[in-house]
Order: structure tokens, then sequence, then C-alpha cells
């Protein structure tokens, strides 16, 4: 499967907004009640919140013949050269492929002075631990995180690199 990975522009928003509500959709369909998504995902991923992502992080884009199928949005790098790994997200017909892979060595890449790279995933979401955990991250905690007013199970997990 041919696919690059480049930074994310302006004009890439509309797509990756697609990609999220149906990645997520697809990943939470019976982890989290649907209602709650759609809540987060209209805050965390409107145009302006999308505009301001791109403003103070990096964001990278996977795409297949003109059409973006997966993205992943990381911190700057804070002191300690710790570094936030916001999300990766595919398309689930995508997933499996190297894609995801690629998106988090483009982003460490690309961050100077990154030590260690940290994300919060879903204790339920399979497919999301197993392939953090396929990274070389590591579980470091676990806590309740208050969505929308849907408590979650999380893990937290770092990657020291």
């Amino acid at each position: 499967m041919k696919y690059i990975i480049r930074k994310m522009e302006n004009g890439d928003i509309d797509q990756v907004q697609d990609v999220a509500r149906t990645s997520w959709n697809t990943t939470y369909e019976d982890i989290i009640p649907h209602k709650i998504q759609e809540r987060f995902l209209d805050s965390a991923y409107s145009d302006d919140m999308m505009r301001k992502r791109l403003d103070v992080s990096s964001l990278y884009v996977a795409e297949i013949d003109g059409k973006i199928v997966g993205f992943a949005n990381f911190s700057p790098v804070k002191e300690k050269g710790e570094v936030e790994l916001g999300a990766i997200y595919l398309y689930q017909e995508y997933q499996g492929n190297g894609i995801g892979t690629a998106l988090l060595q483009e982003g460490i890449k690309d961050l100077h002075g990154a030590r260690s790279v940290y994300i919060s995933v879903e204790k339920e979401n399979k497919t999301g631990t197993h392939f953090y955990r396929a990274k070389g991250f590591d579980i470091v905690s676990e806590f309740d995180d208050d969505l929308e007013g849907h408590i979650t199970r999380m893990y937290r997990m770092v990657l020291t690199v």
C-alpha cells in the first residue's frame, strides 16, 4: 500500500475531522456512548480547535491517492524532553499496513530534543493499547477520566526515544 506522510495544512481540516469522527465511532462503539462521543468530537475537532492545533502542535497526515486516511497530533517538546501524543487515528480499513507506525516515527523524528513520548489511551481500546505496546510504550499508570460526564478507565503510557 503506497502512502505518504506529510505535515498537515489548513486545507486538510475537513478530511482530518472525518478521520477523527469515523475512527472514534468505530473504536469506541461499545465502550463510550455515541452521544458522549459526538459531544467530545464536536468540541475537540471543531474548526476553531483544529486551527489552534495547527498553530500550537505538530500534526501529520497519511495520504493515499490524494485522500487523507489517518493523522497524528504531537505537542511541542516540553521541559525534560517530554512530548504528548494527542492522537493517532486511522480509518479502520487502513490499519495494520504500517501507516500508524509511520505517523509515529515521523512525529518523533521531527521533535528535536524529545526524550519521551506520553499517551493516554482508553483501557478497553484493545487496538490502541496493542499498537502502543507493540511500538515499545510501557504502561506507567492507570486512572479514571471524566469524558463529558462518562467515566473511562485510562492507561498512561510512555515511550523512551
